[in-house]
């Protein structure tokens, strides 16, 4: 089957479909930001989107699991073998593993670089490791293996003219992927600390008098929280910025699943940085009404050209 970049929807067997179906309904079930964002895009994309959805949660569920570590090392080691599977054009239809099987089949329809799934393991190796991160550049490494990896994936599936294909183009996607990340960690630091993991880097925690973590809902006796999690938000902002680049590089549609999907990790950013000792107390979210009116703002093309208008002026 020749690739599709253009997103429109092949005639594809009931297995393939079916596998799909239950890709969608993962996606639905355990990530509503990001399913919010792909529905803003063609089926064709959308059901791809979906398969690499699945195929990460997998990942991560391993990582995030209660097997131990030798267990979590083999399973991650099966998941490569799959992927070799996919390169090599060798799954079947009929295969029994639905994320396999949409995965594949996404594959062959988009010039997806599958190698960026095998990143994601190295970064979640480094979970089933324990590893921590002394400084911004270390966790940097970690953010590009989980998340840069997905935004390089997804400009696979949103395809479009070479602007869109561009190194820029991926550059920008790797760097709005950091913003995502360090959203992510911000919003979980107390979820995280509850599982033993700490993200952010450990000066800057020492900086802010944050060195012995979060397990409570208050800060550290004599900490600067609110100094800490501003420090970072302004780091994540800057990401953002640079991130944002990429939106007037994509198609219309692609560009609002992009804006919406960036868009409710940024307004959630704002929320955390108004209240910062929110995420101690639980998760920091969004209301439906919220993630609508950002959709709808991506959807118009508002944000794409607001960045296009600036970087023309910025060029100028």
């Amino acid at each position: 089957m020749s690739r599709n970049v253009e997103g429109q929807t092949p005639m594809s067997s009931a297995p393939v479909q079916a596998a799909y179906r239950y890709c969608e309904a993962v996606t639905g079930q355990q990530a509503r930001n990001f399913a919010y964002g792909i529905r803003l895009l063609p089926a064709g994309k959308r059901q791809a989107m979906s398969a690499l959805y699945a195929l990460s949660r997998r990942v991560d569920d391993i990582g995030d699991g209660t097997l131990d570590a030798e267990t979590k090392e083999a399973r991650l080691k099966e998941t490569r073998v799959l992927l070799d599977r996919v390169r090599k054009g060798t799954v079947e239809e009929d295969d029994t593993d639905p994320v396999a099987v949409a995965l594949a089949d996404t594959a062959r329809r988009f010039p997806i670089p599958i190698d960026a799934l095998d990143e994601l393991i190295d970064g979640v190796l480094m979970d089933v490791h324990g590893e921590t991160y002394e400084t911004w550049d270390e966790l940097r490494v970690y953010c590009r293996c989980v998340a840069g990896a997905i935004g390089r994936l997804s400009l696979g599936v949103f395809g479009g003219g070479p602007a869109a294909t561009s190194e820029r183009a991926f550059a920008y996607a790797d760097t709005l992927g950091l913003a995502l990340q360090l959203t992510n960690i911000l919003r979980d630091v107390r979820e995280d600390a509850g599982n033993g993991r700490t993200y952010l880097p450990a000066e800057d925690l020492a900086k802010f008098g944050c060195s012995e973590g979060f397990h409570s809902s208050t800060p550290p006796a004599g900490s600067d929280f609110a100094g800490l999690v501003h420090f970072e938000a302004r780091r994540a902002r800057l990401l953002f910025a640079e991130g944002y680049q990429l939106l007037p590089l994509l198609d219309r549609r692609s560009g609002a699943c992009v804006a919406a999907m960036a868009g409710i990790y940024r307004r959630l950013l704002d929320r955390i940085e108004r209240d910062p000792e929110a995420v101690l107390r639980g998760r920091v979210s969004l209301p439906g009404r919220e993630k609508a009116y950002v959709a709808v703002r991506g959807l118009s093309g508002l944000d794409a050209r607001h960045i296009s208008r600036r970087t023309t002026r910025g060029r100028g």
